[in-house]
């Protein structure tokens, strides 16, 4: 669905990405993980269009992206949930919720985006509840559900998640990828950039390893896990007791 070839993206003269590759296939949950400064970021706001400056190849569906803007992104089927969640804090979780629907509004979509909004107020039942609340009077668990609600109200088929775990409660964030399960379960096909690379690998098909601009590592989350290297670097000393937590 994706593919990515020799990817180089800049800042300036500054080099943030240099000759990554990677491919996401229909379907699959691919996690992305690295420390700070590694460049997850900035290679998701390239794909979606919001990086002019890149050399390589992205392909999405076999169609060329170089040179699009991030609303002709959004009507090839790719939404992006950004890390701060970037929401419009005046306004209510419906209005937010419907702005995700933007270009569709401009095509007359009226029935289809009623059935996508209480889809995910149905996934999101909290949000039913708040439906008229301002969002920047959510909580930060809200605020991140309210996110994810308006990339899915563009009908996506591929999802980028910017570290959709930052700064919640451990519960909140085991919701928050149990719902990222289900979404694949549901036929969307998701890239996670995250820095809780344990959580990430866990519900993940395959990993990429990025490191200073350069994919280091890569292969099913499985092997990944199982990775000595990968264990020091990004699992923490705490990688046996999370996992028997998890058993």
């Amino acid at each position: 669905m994706l593919r990515i070839r020799n990817l180089k993206c800049y800042y300036g003269r500054i080099r943030a990405i240099n000759g990554v590759s990677l491919s996401v296939r229909s379907g699959e949950l691919i996690a992305l993980i690295g420390a700070n400064g590694a460049g997850k970021s900035t290679l998701l706001q390239t794909i979606c269009g919001l990086l002019p400056r890149w050399e390589g190849e992205i392909e999405f569906e076999k169609e060329p992206l170089q040179g699009l803007k991030p609303p002709a992104m959004v009507q090839r089927g790719i939404s992006l949930v950004p890390e701060g969640r970037m929401l419009f804090p005046p306004l209510s979780v419906i209005d937010n919720l419907k702005l995700g629907a933007y270009l569709r509004y401009r095509k007359r979509e009226h029935q289809g985006i009623f059935e996508d909004l209480e889809r995910v107020l149905d996934l999101f039942p909290v949000l039913r509840e708040r439906s008229r609340q301002a969002a920047g009077t959510l909580s930060g668990g809200e605020q991140q559900m309210l996110a994810i609600g308006r990339a899915l109200m563009a009908r996506p088929r591929l999802i980028l998640l910017d570290e959709p775990s930052m700064g919640l409660a451990p519960f909140l964030v085991r919701l928050i990828l149990d719902t990222l399960l289900q979404l694949k379960e549901e036929g969307i096909t998701i890239l996670l950039v995250e820095q809780n690379a344990q959580a990430a690998l866990r519900i993940a098909d395959r990993g990429y390893v990025l490191e200073n601009g350069r994919i280091v590592l890569e292969g099913n989350a499985v092997d990944l896990l199982a990775d000595q290297d990968v264990k020091r670097a990004y699992l923490g000393k705490d990688y046996r007791e999370f996992c028997e937590g998890r058993a």
